[in-house]
């Protein structure tokens, strides 16, 4: 595993080169890539979410496609369609931007409901389904979908069944003041891309997720992750809990953020620092009528239940 190891340090260092003082941030787009997930990074424009992405892209010989959501953007746009060749008198699929290693899906809540579920084969089952035939998308496939808060002019909310298809939501939050002052001396000139430098190929990845799933969970861990997401199907202030597919999101989440910590075991501390990211936007809650709150939906409910919930020692 140490060669596991060195490989995913060297990955997040590259990736630090263009996003300065976002460690946590880097190690959860990380956590998603190793654990086969996606990733959907909310936040206010212009906080580094697509900066983030591109970077990560870059750190790796992988194919790389950029697509913009609007609200004209038809789920053809996105897959790909049939044509006709008039020379050879035949149909022939053209593959869309979602057939690619990495896919950077930018502002994913500007597009349509109907555009939004073009997503959810692919990124459930690895593959298209188009005029009777099924095609199968490259590996490892990975989605980093950026979003505006849903209060923002011109988005449309997820439905539950796509945000469920995301492995971790994270934000980005506003930059420290050493950090943002680095970036202006650094950055002013030029794309902080650039730095980054392809230090891994597709396939390193697909060997460093299969090392990944090896990673060990004691059941005293494993029980703590199930009263969790059994905490959330009863909860006063939620509609609906965390879904099996949820369930199997967090164990692969915490044995892939074991690995980015440099272990080949998890610790409660794995799970603690992935229920936020990898549940919040599962579960549904009753409306509360507080619009003071500028947490995430979802967010303070997990945190309260991470407290009621006994750690294992």
């Amino acid at each position: 595993m140490q060669v596991t190891y060195n490989a995913i340090a060297t990955l997040r260092e590259q990736i630090g080169r263009a996003v300065l003082g976002k460690t946590r941030q880097i190690d959860l787009v990380l956590t998603a890539l190793l654990a086969r997930g996606h990733i959907l990074i909310e936040d206010l424009p212009g906080l580094g979410k697509t900066t983030l992405a591109r970077a990560l892209a870059r750190s790796l010989h992988a194919t790389f496609k950029r697509t913009q959501f609007t609200p004209d953007l038809l789920p053809s746009d996105v897959l790909g369609t049939t044509v006709y060749n008039q020379h050879t008198g035949e149909f022939k699929w053209r593959a869309g931007p979602v057939f690619t290693q990495i896919l950077l899906v930018d502002e994913i809540n500007r597009a349509t409901p109907r555009t939004q579920s073009a997503l959810l084969e692919a990124m459930n089952e690895g593959c298209v389904s188009a005029d009777s035939e099924t095609h199968q998308l490259p590996k490892p496939f990975m989605v980093i979908a950026t979003q505006n808060p849903i209060e923002h002019a011109g988005t449309y909310p997820l439905p539950e069944s796509q945000l469920d298809r995301f492995t971790l939501r994270i934000s980005m939050g506003y930059p420290a003041l050493e950090q943002e002052r680095e970036m202006l001396n650094s950055f002013s000139s030029r794309d902080s891309v650039e730095l980054v430098e392809p230090v891994m190929s597709a396939e390193d990845v697909i060997n460093v997720q299969a090392a990944v799933a090896n990673v060990r969970m004691d059941d005293a861990i494993r029980d703590y992750m199930l009263a969790i997401i059994t905490a959330t199907r009863t909860h006063s202030r939620l509609i609906a809990g965390v879904s099996p597919r949820g369930s199997l999101a967090l164990y692969r989440a915490c044995q892939a953020y074991a690995a980015v910590n440099g272990r080949d075991y998890v610790v409660p501390d794995d799970v603690k620092a992935l229920a936020v990211p990898a549940l919040a936007h599962r579960v549904i809650e009753r409306s509360s009528g507080d619009a003071s709150s500028t947490a995430a939906p979802g967010e303070a409910t997990i945190r309260a239940i991470l407290e009621k919930v006994d750690v294992p020692v």
